[in-house]
């Protein structure tokens, strides 16, 4: 398996769950989350017991992170940045047919492309 697969499982209590599945044998993933660019602390990353190459994730949500509006959290690999998936809580307004989670991760996606291509360009110059 080139890159681990993140699969949501659920969100409860303030803590977002997920299973993430790597190579059998290996050691654990590294992981970060952001929040607009800056890392939430507090995720961890256990072996699933009786399942070789299975994590389970979990990220708690901060509640000073949280406020009107839609809040995205982006988990990545740790060092290569590779997007492993997302999650985004929607406070005060009406969720249905909301296009701004998903703008908000346009903006971090690009984001971090600038970051890698200004890098890009700083090594090759």
């Amino acid at each position: 398996m080139a890159n681990p697969v993140l699969t949501e499982t659920r969100i409860r209590a303030g803590v977002w769950q997920g299973l993430l599945r790597a190579d059998p044998g290996g050691p654990a993933p590294e992981v970060e989350v952001t929040h607009h660019d800056r890392r939430v602390e507090g995720a961890t990353l256990a072996s699933v017991p009786d399942k070789p190459g299975h994590w389970a994730l979990r990220v708690p949500v901060p509640a000073t992170l949280l406020s009107d509006g839609v809040q995205t959290f982006v988990i990545r690999l740790s060092g290569s940045g590779t997007t492993l998936g997302h999650f985004s809580v929607i406070l005060g307004a009406d969720g249905a047919d909301d296009l701004r989670a998903e703008v908000d991760l346009l903006r971090a996606e690009l984001d971090m492309l600038k970051r890698a291509f200004r890098r890009h360009c700083l090594e090759t110059m």
